[in-house]
């Protein structure tokens, strides 16, 4: 055995050597309840929303950038990746994108599309967003010479398991909103607008925590229960602005515009189970209650790489992921919005098929992306329970002035 797989062994009877103590707890607890004790006390409704406010709540479509970016992620969002069909041209495109554009900006406002045979289902708009992608064969369509050099796939990465029905596209829609009926119906009417024009390659559904569960501002959390984006800058802010608007280091590829990295991770949580909560914690470098960094006390304190424990070994480790993901040059630096997805396992498998839709926003996806995600390739433990399935790549065109439509800066 060489002593890197020593190393390896090592390491996985560290992270599950607790698993067996956290058996007998749960077998206890078990034994507990077939008892029929019950001392949970009466579960009452206190400060329930019933007025029906958020349903009216609206994100201007127009503007200097697109909404869905910078805006507050929704409890609910659809990402739909389409291709052209064949003998789209620029001008048909051109139409494609201005039909789009109408009807998302009256859908996002609670009007209904042009077409719309359900305008009732348009009325609670429920902080509706609709976000352009544009990916390779799109831009290479409508402008060549305007193609950023970081759009198309992404390198292979040794960790990487990627299908082709979770990858790709043409354009990208991301549609946000807290209401799934809201969603739903969007999804269907700019559906409808594009038949003409393209073909669904895939579409991915993802949710984060109900509107109105938890307060304004919270880092959501992953299926593995850890807080995800502590590290995120923060919208509204000159360091939000840098990392995804470009400046003039790492400008955008457009005036207002960004990148977009969409990756499907499968999170494999039947043998996330099996670790006890230490190991839990080491692989990702944070507490798990609070999202504190092993070095301190609350979610958003610096960690401290340096510091070890009385036996020499350091408090966060080496092949954590935060240590992994947090950059050493501070322009290495992106922006995650990604929700969780749990879809029906195969039959006579697992027990579950979840996962999260990573995405993140930067200005150049080389520049700032790639670094990042070439140290996490190299070295990083939760590697051993997630798997990249799917990946694209897309540029992200500005805003579209009031009775505009998105990407029409491209056309000149």
């Amino acid at each position: 055995m060489s002593p890197a797989e020593a190393q390896g062994v090592g390491r996985r009877r560290l992270l599950f050597g607790g698993a067996a103590a956290g058996l007998g707890a749960v077998a206890a607890v078990g034994a507990q309840f077939a008892g029929g004790r019950n001392d949970s006390p009466e579960l009452t409704r206190t400060a329930l929303d019933t007025s029906g406010a958020n349903g009216a709540e609206t994100v201007p479509f127009y503007g200097r950038h697109q909404a869905g970016v910078a805006t507050a992620p929704q409890a609910h969002a659809a990402f739909v990746a389409l291709d052209l069909r064949g003998g789209v041209g620029r001008e048909r495109i051109r139409s494609w994108l201005r039909l789009l554009s109408d009807d998302a900006a009256s859908l996002t406002q609670g009007r209904a599309a042009l077409a719309d045979t359900e305008p009732e289902l348009a009325g609670n708009p429920a902080r509706l967003t609709v976000t352009f992608g544009f990916g390779p064969g799109l831009v290479a369509a409508i402008a060549p010479h305007l193609a950023p050099p970081w759009l198309g796939p992404l390198p292979a990465f040794s960790i990487d398991a990627l299908q082709d029905r979770w990858s790709g596209g043409d354009l990208l829609l991301q549609i946000g909103a807290d209401d799934p009926l809201t969603l739903a119906h969007a999804q269907r009417m700019l559906l409808k607008d594009s038949r003409a024009f393209a073909v669904v390659r895939w579409i991915q559904t993802g949710f984060r925590h109900a509107y109105g569960s938890e307060a304004a501002g919270t880092t959501m959390r992953n299926l593995f229960g850890q807080v995800d984006g502590s590290a995120n800058p923060r919208p509204g802010t000159p360091e939000f602005d840098r990392v995804v608007w470009g400046d003039t280091q790492i400008p955008a590829w457009l005036e207002g515009g960004t990148s977009m990295v969409v990756r499907r991770i499968a999170m494999n949580l039947d043998t996330w189970d099996e670790l006890d909560r230490r190991g839990r914690e080491e692989a990702v470098g944070r507490r798990l209650d609070n999202g504190a960094p092993l070095t301190g006390t609350a979610e958003h304190d610096e960690p401290d790489f340096d510091a070890v424990t009385p036996l020499g070994f350091r408090v966060i480790p080496e092949y954590s992921h935060m240590r992994r993901a947090r950059p050493e040059d501070p322009r290495q630096r992106i922006y995650r919005r990604g929700y969780n997805y749990d879809a029906v396992p195969e039959p006579g498998g697992t027990i579950s098929d979840a996962g999260q839709i990573f995405v993140a926003f930067q200005a150049d996806v080389r520049a700032q992306f790639l670094p990042i995600q070439e140290r996490l390739d190299k070295l990083d433990l939760l590697n051993e329970w997630t798997t990249p399935i799917g990946s694209a790549v897309f540029a992200v065109p500005p805003g579209a002035p009031e009775g505009g439509f998105v990407g029409e800066q491209l056309f000149g």
